[in-house]
């Protein structure tokens, strides 16, 4: 291990300025690593701001992911040591060599940035703004900043860039929510757990004041979360539990929109790079931020594969590169040639096709109703599935079953990319009820066949939720490929009275081969496979990742217990919207 006893120093043509101190509006100071040239000029900057840690290497604070991405894609390890490689962040050994300028902080409270931790609020972004500009006017910057990393180094890109700092010259948001209550606290108006966890295993263990207690920085040999022990009793009182607060807060209001972005003002150039396997936080904040940016030049990219490593293989690089290269350098390398959307479109066997549109959702989309039949328990673009009808309701136990609907096998492959709904009409025997939909991909002998997820191995093809007491609609917002709810009250259902309800489905791409088929699966409990295991998971892996929705504090049995039917008739709307994409 290389000790470093001075705050800077220079290894293979890379000047490193650890600790450096910023200053922010209220007077605290973030602590920052500073990856420069080793000559001087003034060069563009990349920044992330975030609450991991940025001196916790990766392969010390996620060892089976530093193995599993580098077993896959070789191409990460050529030209880096990878001594500098953090989670989710760029590797300044891909970029300074390049003519950048690479800057980390720690947000307040994480890692050696002292102060309360409180994530994704308007403070944290007013400190994010003010160490954009302390970066763009450094003796080392050219005055453009941009902002490069993943998920909530991402995230925190669409509340930033909505307050225009100066210097902020372009974002790229790589897997990135924008919607704190829909994509990241509760789906559907479900309480999604992912946070309880994550803050455990990642912030808690990082807070500033873990000293000693917590992980060394393997290049300066100091502590990662400060130079300071703080006590437990201490460290609580210096941290908000979002978990804690979402389960307390089940409607939409102040406390999630000051941790969501107004996207609509920002105006900087952006890419938006999605995956499609990441339902359940990004993947649909990639596609919303995109379509609702103010921006003139901005541009959509989706693809598959885990939450890392498209980011860090040669694509991902190239991507970043290209983009920044126009925006930060003012090369003519021709990405403002490129079309505003590039969809890596799914195959099984994870195979993918890119293919570029100049829209989305793709123009020459033909939105397809399949409807429920029960007599069959088949997806048919006509009511019924022959000539006598059967309009008798199907009912499920939430808590031990589901219902499948599956649409019969073609002669030829079938291209389903865009957002997807259902509309269906269900009752409960108690006064709620949780749906969860799942798309799920079955080959000729009736294997499912699944998918690299961003947080999991194996997922299915999309996924949607729905709290039927969360069922209006926002009507200036919706759309029938794309139902938006208001989530701003509470309409309880009277048992065994039917009501008719939207299901969102998230962004999708697949392509269904002849003699496979694609089933729809409607109940009461996540989608669950038979899972996998790995060494050193953070979570259990069973086909949603950390992405669950189990608390009975969030949904007592009394309430949400009950028997749920599904009803159908003449009059009675029912069916599967799926987003067919005719072939060639």
């Amino acid at each position: 291990m290389t000790i470093v006893q001075d705050q800077s120093t220079e290894v293979d043509g890379i000047a490193v300025d650890w600790d450096v101190p910023i200053r922010v509006s209220d007077g605290t100071v973030l602590r920052a690593d500073v990856f420069r040239p080793t000559t001087a000029g003034n060069y563009p900057v990349l920044l992330a701001m975030g609450p991991y840690g940025k001196g916790l290497h990766l392969a010390d604070g996620y060892p089976a992911n530093w193995r599993r991405m580098h077993e896959a894609y070789p191409e990460v390890a050529r030209g880096s040591t990878g001594r500098y490689q953090n989670w989710e962040v760029a590797d300044p050994e891909k970029w300074v060599p390049d003519g950048y300028v690479c800057v980390r902080v720690d947000s307040r409270g994480s890692g050696r940035s002292p102060g309360f931790l409180d994530i994704l609020t308007a403070l944290q972004t007013r400190d994010l703004y003010d160490c954009i500009e302390w970066a763009g006017e450094q003796e080392w910057s050219n005055g453009k900043v941009g902002l490069l990393g993943i998920s909530y180094f991402a995230t925190n890109q669409w509340q930033v860039a909505a307050l225009r700092p100066p210097h902020l010259a372009a974002i790229c948001v790589w897997e990135g929510f924008a919607d704190h209550y829909r994509e990241g606290g509760r789906h559907g108006g479900i309480a999604c757990e992912f946070v309880k966890g994550a803050q455990a295993r990642q912030m808690f263990t990082v807070q500033y004041g873990m000293g000693s207690r917590g992980p060394i920085d393997r290049n300066t040999g100091r502590p990662v979360a400060g130079d300071i022990d703080l006590d437990d009793d201490v460290l609580r009182q210096n941290r908000r539990d979002l978990y804690t607060e979402l389960l307390a807060r089940p409607v939409n209001g102040e406390f999630y929109q000051e941790r969501s972005a107004d996207v609509s003002r920002i105006e900087v150039p952006l890419l938006s790079a999605g995956n499609w396997g990441g339902m359940g936080l990004h993947t649909r904040g990639n596609v919303e931020g995109f379509l609702a940016a103010g921006s003139k030049l901005k541009w959509l990219e989706m693809h598959g594969d885990t939450h890392f490593s498209p980011f860090y293989n040669d694509r991902g690089l190239g991507l970043q590169k290209q983009f920044f290269g126009t925006f930060l350098k003012d090369e003519q390398n021709g990405w403002l040639d490129r079309p505003p959307v590039e969809l890596l479109v799914r195959h099984p066997g994870e195979r993918f096709e890119s293919r570029f549109e100049q829209e989305w959702p793709i123009a020459r989309t033909e939105w397809t109703e399949f409807h429920l039949c029960p007599e069959t328990m088949e997806l048919r673009t006509s009511p019924g599935a022959s000539g006598t009808l059967s309009y008798e309701p199907l009912s499920y136990d939430p808590d031990n079953e589901d219902l499948r609907f599956t649409l019969p096998p073609a002669d030829h492959d079938r291209e389903f990319t865009g957002p997807a709904a259902a509309k269906l009409r269900i009752s409960s025997a108690t006064a709620d009820a949780d749906l969860f939909l799942s798309l799920r991909l079955y080959d000729p002998e009736g294997t499912e066949v699944t998918f690299i997820g961003s947080n999991d191995p194996k997922v299915p093809v999309a996924l949607g939720w729905l709290r039927a007491s969360h069922r209006r609609l926002d009507i200036e917002k919706s759309e029938p490929c794309r139902p938006v709810h208001s989530h701003d009250t509470i309409e309880l259902l009277v048992p065994g009275e039917p009501v008719d309800v939207d299901v969102e489905i998230w962004p999708m791409s697949i392509v269904v081969p002849a003699g496979y088929v694609l089933q729809l699966g409607i109940g009461g409990r996540d989608y669950s496979n038979e899972g996998t295991d790995f060494e050193n998971a953070m979570y259990q892996m069973t086909g949603v990742g950390p992405f669950t929705h189990t608390n009975p504090e969030d949904r007592p049995a009394e309430i949400f217990g009950g028997t749920v039917t599904l009803h159908f008739g003449p009059d009675v709307p029912s069916y599967l919207l799926l987003p067919s994409i005719p072939t060639p």
